[in-house]
């Protein structure tokens, strides 16, 4: 399946991500087909850091298919949770983005409303090949706070809770383009894209 037009397997089967991946590296050459396209089974994400587990994840889907991969590792840091949910942002809860988003809620209730700070990170990884021995990393971070409540019908996992200092509004009450200037997401892709042309 090697050199396959230039297609380049994305290691999630998460149709937010991919849409926007699609669009911010639509006019880099790269055709980004998600995993699932291939049956790839899912890698197991058990690394410490956002960097190892998506890692592991490029690594899966490029032995799986023989195509070069691009993986995103991406979540929630909030201090005043001790960084929680952090690498276990998709599974925090176990079931789902709005059970994610409740879980969140109940666990900053304690807080009394004290330090509600928390920041989005966007770890990006794209490889050759599975052995490639230097894969392009690049990491993006979005800072906000955590609303008392979810607005916003727009984006997906905790984008309903994330407020943007700036604003007030929450990640999911910006436009796409807006959402693409700030993201920890477009962040990483800028800078991906800068290495890519290197």
């Amino acid at each position: 399946m090697t050199g396959s037009n230039n297609i380049t397997v994305l290691a999630s089967g998460n149709l937010g991500k991919l849409k926007e991946l699609q669009a911010a590296m639509s006019d880099t050459g790269l055709k980004l087909q998600p995993q699932s396209d291939f049956a790839v089974p899912e890698a197991e994400e058990d690394g410490l850091t956002f960097v190892e587990n998506a890692l592991k994840k490029a690594r899966n889907a490029a032995l799986h298919t023989g195509l070069p991969a691009l993986a995103d590792d991406s979540g929630l840091v909030v201090p005043a949770l001790g960084g929680a949910p952090g690498i276990h942002s998709a599974r925090f809860s176990g079931q789902g983005d709005t059970q994610n988003n409740e879980k969140l809620l109940q666990e900053m209730l304690p807080l009394h409303g004290q330090d509600r700070k928390a920041w989005f990170v966007c770890v990006l990884v794209k490889i050759a090949s599975a052995n490639d021995p230097t894969p392009i990393i690049a990491e993006g971070y979005w800072h906000g706070h955590i609303a008392k409540l979810p607005s916003g019908t727009s984006g997906f996992g905790y984008d309903p809770l994330f407020q943007v200092d700036e604003s007030g509004r929450t990640a999911a009450q910006l436009s796409r383009a807006e959402k693409q200037a700030l993201s920890h997401r477009g962040q990483a892709v800028r800078i991906l894209r800068q290495k890519l042309e290197h």
